[in-house]
């Protein structure tokens, strides 16, 4: 079974980590994108692009029903709407933050998609209704990794597929050197350009807590599904997640 799921500090319960991370997220929302920037040197917009590529078929398929969850501020879903045809499905932009959700509508606004507010592990959708589930450093902050993949695995069609982006910690001597950047210079950074430290103390803890490559493997083929694997981005820095409901 992997790690329950993300847990803030000062909180002991899935109910009270839920209400963490949403607060702290809208809190956080008027400079999220500028520090992702910033602290990730614009990799994460090659990330999002290349994720998006993966899943060109599905994307340029109009009639499938795609959903973005744990949007944010919809970076993650404007990658998605490169591959979409203009009278294709709207995309499901989906967020249980609401301050990420409106700077994510913003930006997607008159184009292909819509914005849901929704938590990740009671989506509002039918069973076997959904062509393709993308997730951009969002799973992470689950309350419950194992319900989140269940409530997945629910609402994808036979044939499905799912793609989750997020961190983890790369090995040998690069993962030293980038262990230090992220701990120790990253936290300082985003706290000094937030002004709060709450969010950025968080960020490393998470990813360390996050469960490896091999347990989030198990635990998909675990919940039923087939063809997975995790592809390394920037030397493991990042990594997507890929299954398909069988």
């Amino acid at each position: 079974m992997l790690t329950q799921g993300a847990q803030p500090a000062g909180t002991s319960d899935e109910q009270s980590a839920a209400r963490a991370v949403r607060e702290m997220f809208d809190s956080i929302a008027p400079r999220y994108d500028l520090l992702n920037h910033v602290l990730s040197m614009n990799v994460d917009r090659l990330w999002w692009w290349r994720t998006a590529r993966k899943f060109r078929d599905v994307l340029s398929n109009p009639d499938a029903t795609i959903l973005d969850i744990c949007c944010g501020t919809g970076d993650m879903t404007m990658a998605l709407l490169r591959h979409r045809l203009a009278n294709s499905r709207p995309v499901l932009a989906a967020d249980f933050a609401h301050q990420m959700l409106v700077r994510g509508r913003a930006k997607f606004v008159g184009q292909n998609a819509a914005a849901i507010e929704a938590d990740a592990l009671q989506l509002p959708l039918a069973n076997n209704s959904v062509n393709l589930i993308t997730t951009a450093f969002g799973f992470r902050n689950l309350a419950n990794y194992c319900a989140g993949l269940a409530e997945f695995h629910r609402v994808l069609r036979p044939g499905g597929l799912v793609g989750i982006l997020d961190f983890s910690e790369p090995d040998g001597l690069f993962g030293k050197l980038y262990a230090f950047y992220f701990r120790r210079v990253l936290p300082a950074i985003g706290s000094r350009i937030s002004g709060t430290a709450g969010p950025y103390a968080y960020l490393p803890a998470s990813v360390h807590k996050f469960p490896p490559p091999h347990e989030m493997l198990d635990e998909m083929r675990g919940i039923g599904f087939t063809n997975v694997s995790w592809q390394p981005y920037s030397f493991g820095i990042a990594g997507l997640y890929r299954g398909m409901k069988a």
